[in-house]
């Protein structure tokens, strides 16, 4: 029981489309405009510096809080709890983050999100692809290539910087999470390859 409270409740913690709000209360649909994706990114393109921090630190907050506190609440819930829950949530945050039921399951791409998730889950190895992710989006300016690069370092931080019987476990679900963003940046892929892939720039102005 514990296990299925956790998964439902990161799941719905991460579904709430923090991006499509923030824009829908500014008369735009961001799913229209700009990438059409409710991240952080396209939130800050298409509205700006305060509107993008903001969402990028509540998509962030829910894969931190759903780590951090739901699985107890749900061990509470069920009387019983499992190293295994925080893991649980983590995936099942990015999840609803990326799948999102009140968007007909179209959501985000789950950078900001895994990144909360990852810090709260394994801090050492998060800080390793903070850095990663730093270091690649200020040599191109592309914030897909720097995730992208980031994911790709995941398992193998895991691996270093993660001791105990839970280590290869974590990377089996760090591998997971890598994989599942990559694969959500297919299309930036394409057009990294075709060099059409747009650099992080400043705010384009949308009519309201």
């Amino acid at each position: 029981m514990a296990f299925l409270l956790t998964a439902l409740a990161a799941y719905l913690l991460g579904s709430i489309p923090t991006g499509y709000l923030v824009a829908r209360w500014k008369n735009i649909d961001i799913t229209q405009v700009g990438s059409g994706n409710i991240g952080a990114t396209n939130v800050f393109r298409i509205l700006g510096r305060g509107p993008g921090i903001f969402v990028l630190l509540t998509d962030a907050a829910k894969g931190a809080l759903s780590v951090l506190f739901l699985p107890g609440l749900a061990a509470l819930v069920a009387g019983a709890g499992s190293p295994w829950l925080a893991a649980l949530a983590a995936v099942c945050a990015v999840l609803g983050h990326n799948f999102t039921c009140w968007l007909r399951f179209k959501g985000g791409k789950g950078i900001a999100t895994s990144a909360g998730a990852l810090a709260a889950l394994v801090p050492a190895a998060f800080l390793v692809i903070f850095i990663t992710w730093i270091v690649v989006f200020a040599l191109g300016r592309y914030v897909s290539l720097a995730s992208i690069a980031a994911a790709a370092v995941l398992p193998f931080a895991t691996a270093f910087t993660t001791r105990g019987e839970l280590r290869w476990p974590l990377v089996g679900l760090t591998s997971l999470l890598a994989f599942l963003a990559i694969w959500r940046h297919r299309p930036n892929i394409r057009r990294l390859l075709d060099g059409t892939e747009n650099r992080f720039g400043p705010k384009k102005e949308v009519a309201s």
